[in-house]
């Protein structure tokens, strides 16, 4: 998946540079107030089941895979790490905005 937030970058004339390389994973995570998160509802090409999805995290992997994990027990509910997506299974736009906004994150409802 392409970064479509390509904070900084506006050309390189690196040969070597590749910007996938360069999408937060490997760098430091930014704190929570300088992060916003899209909450996104979706179904489509789920066979119909509804899953909440967390997007615009800018971070490394484990803190990615930390987070998922205290949403998914807030929840309690099932869900997944995908394309720097979290993914949780179910409708749970509200709460999922309401723990983020508690943690210190800035959060926006997008989508479905």
């Amino acid at each position: 998946m392409v970064n479509k937030r390509r904070e900084g970058v506006v050309y390189s004339t690196n040969p070597d540079f590749d910007f996938l390389q360069n999408n937060g994973e490997g760098g430091e995570t930014l704190p929570a107030a300088k992060q916003l998160l899209y909450i996104w509802l979706e179904s489509k090409g789920r066979k119909g089941k509804t899953v909440t999805l967390v997007k615009g995290f800018m971070g490394q992997a484990k803190d990615l895979e930390s987070l998922a994990g205290e949403l998914k027990r807030t929840c309690g509910t099932g869900g997944s790490v995908k394309d720097q997506e979290i993914v949780i299974q179910g409708d749970f736009r509200e709460k999922v905005i309401r723990y983020l906004n508690d943690k210190g994150y800035k959060t926006k409802k997008a989508g479905g």
